[in-house]
């Protein structure tokens, strides 16, 4: 595909930071509003496709919250609140489930254990959630994938047994650093050798895929101890690998502890931690490409001899099919609607949902949300697509809506063409980033937002 650029001699365009924000599902909930209709499920999902749904079930805790977390997440769970949680995750998915109906055939195509953490749960607890999503569900775990967030204090041995038996096919493991010096500067509370024993009961509980999750941008690494970083997570010839910028949210532990600056100083170091993002990225980005490994995404690395039947069904595409999510954390989509929970970061706020969700009895009405019309529907599918190493065929988004990416956002192409993110060399009737485009995703991603999701998110009051 051939998109024309609009600089003329020798005019660069004007530089942007390239950490805007991971987009990792758009729109964002902080676009999302009550919705004063409150539209029952059933009439939601009447007309949608029920043949290749993601299920997501989320549990909203934690053992300890790290410093750069802004997940939905709290710390603890006093006086039996997983039973009174997944009480409730029962409730809400034997409503789902009759919303849903059986006037066409139901299937999941994939499904994930999402958090918080997961295996904050005691085995018993993860035999049930796996239940609801079985039982009350119709979810076949041992046929299609099946990913699980851990940590390396609850990934014990019992845990990950029933996990494997459940046929989980991959584990996520958030490490972040495996150098304590910088997990406690990140506020993460760990030590190596506990990082390393967890990593050996996951591998010894034999589950296909491990993917570990490591940070760069820590307050004190440097090049040097980034890669050390790395080959101690290499040591484990991990299946996955990611690598995440650190941000500092508002609300956050590290916001907290951050000292206040004039506007000019904290121009100028944020200015010094981009450079210092970008480097580390790059470093990063070429150790694991130089150790056997692909790029999937900015963040996402695989290696090149994983096994390929992990990647889950060649029916399902995030882009187009719709995800069933349970717990009061996760989202659902249809192709009208993406729908959830209230949203907060503070732990006050947290607590409060979450009691409001274990006290909810009816689960058959969308209450907090945001209708998708198709100049959206065109802007997630790109982003999407465009996000991947992989890249968007242009026939694939022709099909879908009827028109070319290059006729919807010439302005936005355009100036992606410009500063060198689309890669000049695909083949044609492909939209593919360059390498500076990857590194640059989180600048990429937030410029294709509508005005109308720029000003809910901006008018989000946050809590």
């Amino acid at each position: 595909m051939t998109i024309t650029t609009g600089t003329t001699g020798t005019t660069a365009p004007p530089a942007v930071r390239p950490y805007e924000s991971y987009v990792y599902a758009y729109p964002h909930k902080t676009a999302y509003r009550p919705l004063a209709d409150r539209p029952a499920l059933r009439s939601l999902w009447a007309a949608e496709p029920k043949d290749a749904l993601s299920l997501y079930l989320h549990i909203p805790f934690c053992e300890v919250r790290c410093g750069f977390c802004n997940l939905f997440t709290r710390i603890g769970a006093p006086e039996e609140l997983t039973t009174r949680y997944l009480d409730a995750l029962d409730r809400q998915a034997q409503a789902v489930r009759e919303a849903l109906g059986d006037e066409e055939p139901v299937r999941f195509a994939a499904a994930a254990f999402g958090g918080g953490t997961p295996t904050f749960l005691t085995a018993g607890e993860l035999e049930r959630l796996c239940d609801i999503a079985e039982k009350r569900m119709g979810a076949d775990l041992s046929a299609v994938p099946l990913s699980v967030e851990t940590s390396p204090s609850t990934a014990t041995a019992d845990r990950l047994a029933v996990l494997a038996g459940r046929g989980t096919t991959r584990v996520s493991i958030g490490v972040q650093s495996f150098v304590d010096e910088e997990a406690r500067a990140a506020v993460r509370p760990q030590r190596r050798a506990d990082v390393e024993a967890a990593l050996g009961r996951i591998r010894d509980a034999r589950i296909p895929v491990l993917n570990i999750d490591l940070i760069y941008g820590i307050d004190g690494q440097t090049e040097r101890s980034w890669l050390a970083s790395l080959d101690a997570a290499l040591a484990w010839r991990p299946e996955e690998l990611y690598l995440y910028p650190l941000y500092v949210r508002p609300l956050t532990g590290l916001h907290r502890l951050g000292a206040a600056a004039d506007a000019g100083a904290q121009a100028l170091e944020d200015a010094a931690w981009d450079d210092q993002r970008l480097l580390l990225y790059a470093v990063g980005r070429d150790h694991l490409l130089a150790h056997g490994y692909e790029q999937v995404s900015m963040r996402m690395f695989r290696r090149t001899d994983a096994p390929r039947e992990q990647e889950g069904p060649e029916d399902y595409a995030c882009q187009t099919d719709g995800m069933i999510g349970l717990g009061c954390g996760a989202r659902s989509y249809t192709s009208a609607l993406h729908y959830s929970f209230d949203y907060a970061v503070d732990m006050r706020e947290i607590r409060s949902i979450i009691d409001r969700f274990t006290a909810t009895e009816d689960f058959s009405r969308a209450e907090v949300g945001r209708y998708v019309d198709v100049d959206e529907a065109r802007r997630r599918h790109l982003l999407q697509s465009l996000l991947q190493a992989a890249g968007l065929p242009v026939a694939e988004y022709r099909a879908r809506f009827g028109t070319d990416p290059g006729a919807d956002f010439p302005v936005e192409l355009a100036e992606f063409a410009d500063r060198g993110w689309l890669d000049a060399s695909a083949p044609d009737g492909l939209l593919r980033l360059s390498p500076s485009g990857l590194a640059h995703s989180d600048a990429l991603g937030p410029a294709l937002f509508s005005p109308e999701v720029r000003a809910a998110m901006a008018a989000y009051e946050r809590k």
